[in-house]
């Protein structure tokens, strides 16, 4: 299972809409306090739709305490950051990595960058853009990964519904 981890979000309409995600792809969504809003926020719940009591959610009081709880995440997490030197395309992703992301007015700290700099990645932007929307972040990488695991146990085939159109003529 792909884990997303947002590290202090501020806005629950980011956080629901990557909930949506993590529930349309099987992945868990951890959660590092402080959170910029209360999980029972309407705003969280518009966001995230019908889907955010079909995903598994886990909340941590801080980085530490998610570290303690995650030992399998040491050397399977990658960085997303505008500072890193990898193109998120560039790296090869297991089926059961941690993807974090930081809050969204300073994303996540230098100090802990730093220490994992070859397992930082960053997606390709236009110009002096400064980030692109937390959630579409998520997304884009998110499915880069499972993309890369073959889409593992997801559904890959739609079907388009014929209608029959009378010609009233």
């Amino acid at each position: 299972m792909m884990n997303i981890v947002l590290l202090e979000p501020e806005m629950p309409s980011n956080t629901g809409n990557i909930g949506r995600t993590c529930a349309a792809t099987n992945t868990r969504l951890h959660l590092i306090e402080p959170l910029g809003f209360k999980l029972n926020e309407k705003a969280l719940k518009r966001a995230g739709l019908d889907y955010w009591d079909k995903l598994d959610v886990q909340v941590y009081s801080d980085y530490q305490d998610f570290l303690d709880k995650n030992p399998d995440a040491a050397g399977n997490m990658y960085f997303a950051t505008t500072k890193a030197h990898k193109v998120y395309s560039e790296v090869k992703y297991s089926s059961d990595c941690y993807l974090m992301f930081g809050k969204e007015s300073a994303g996540i700290p230098e100090e802990i960058l730093v220490q994992h700099e070859d397992h930082c990645v960053r997606i390709p932007m236009w110009g002096d853009i400064r980030s692109l929307n937390l959630s579409n972040s998520a997304a884009i990488v998110l499915y880069e990964a499972l993309r890369q695991n073959g889409f593992e146990k997801m559904e890959r085939n739609g079907r388009l519904h014929h209608l029959q159109w009378k010609d009233e003529a």
